[in-house]
């Protein structure tokens, strides 16, 4: 059984500006806005919604296939993706054209102003995991990407009976009722965060209970308060992992759908998939940049441990990974 991640693959371009917006902004002139803020630090970080989530997948042994289109700039991160475990043979290099970049300024009141490029994802729609021979026997995950890719993927794998994974979460506001009809009609799992919920709810006109049966799973991340996974009209409350510290939330979303389909793959048992998807989450809250982390099975399962006490599935990991 193989994993293929389709979504964004992007670059994140984080800066800082060591002041206040506000007092650099007039309101009464807003209508003629001309504004240039010097910044302090520029960084250039891995991103992307599918890269994260492959990144997540394979430092938990998994070897994920990462399926979407990037730039000719995609060299070096696609060698730390290959040397992490990522399987990069699904991402098609557009000539001419530079990955998808994420400019974010952000000032000393954590206000941001930020400007998304979609550079060579705009042609995503031209790779699907049926293009790389995904079957009934995988499992993919469709997360936000170029529109026309969601429709794509979600239609060829209704079409063939291919299971996956659907996360509109942040091309909701473009998706209507429609289009997430579609999405939900094939899926195995829907997953997003408890405002996703809400707001697919809405668009559908259901309500949110109704919603956590239109597919065999859902899983709703509500933040602090954990998580929950419905499976066939059953619920089980997952508790949170906790952070050693809170860096950025940046990519913890991502995580936690790696961790989850992970334990989903092995067959655990729900509550345990659940706390997989949450210790794999704190991981990148504990860190600045979605892909910053890192840590071997056995430091996992340690603080796995340390969290939720001992479990013989998640133990299994130790020896799927020296295998």
């Amino acid at each position: 059984m193989r994993i293929f991640v389709t979504g964004s693959i992007a670059y994140d371009y984080i800066m800082v500006f060591p002041g206040r917006f506000r007092d650099h902004i007039l309101a009464d002139k807003m209508h003629v806005l001309s504004v240039s803020f010097l910044v302090d630090s520029l960084q250039r970080r891995r991103g992307g919604t599918a890269a994260n989530i492959a990144y997540n997948l394979a430092l938990l042994g998994e070897r994920p296939v990462l399926v979407g289109t990037v730039g000719e700039d995609f060299g070096d991160y696609r060698k730390l993706l290959e040397a992490t475990g990522v399987d990069t043979s699904g991402a098609k290099v557009v000539p001419a054209e530079h990955t998808a970049s994420c400019f974010v300024n952000t000032d000393l009141q954590d206000n941001q102003i930020t400007a998304f490029y979609p550079g060579a994802m705009a042609k995503a729609a031209t790779i699907s995991p049926a293009d790389l021979g995904a079957t009934k026997d995988d499992l993919v995950i469709i997360a936000p990407n170029d529109p026309a890719a969601i429709g794509r993927y979600v239609e060829e794998s209704t079409a063939a009976g291919v299971p996956y994974l659907y996360d509109p979460s942040m091309q909701l506001p473009r998706m209507t009722k429609a289009d997430l009809e579609a999405g939900c009609k094939g899926a195995k799992i829907l997953a997003g965060n408890d405002y996703e919920f809400g707001m697919m709810a809405e668009k559908m006109e259901i309500s949110e209970s109704d919603l956590r049966t239109r597919t065999p799973i859902t899983v709703m991340t509500r933040g602090e308060a954990g998580s929950l996974i419905t499976v066939e009209g059953k619920e089980f409350e997952i508790p949170p992992a906790k952070p050693e510290k809170v860096e950025d939330p940046t990519g913890a979303g991502d995580a936690f759908r790696a961790g989850f389909m992970a334990g989903y793959r092995r067959g655990f048992s729900w509550p345990v998939v659940g706390r997989l998807a949450a210790l794999t989450a704190v991981y990148a809250i504990e860190h600045r940049g979605p892909q910053e982390h890192g840590y071997t099975i056995d430091e996992f399962l340690a603080r796995y441990e340390s969290n939720f006490g001992t479990s013989e599935e998640a133990e299994s990991l130790r020896s799927a990974a020296k295998a």
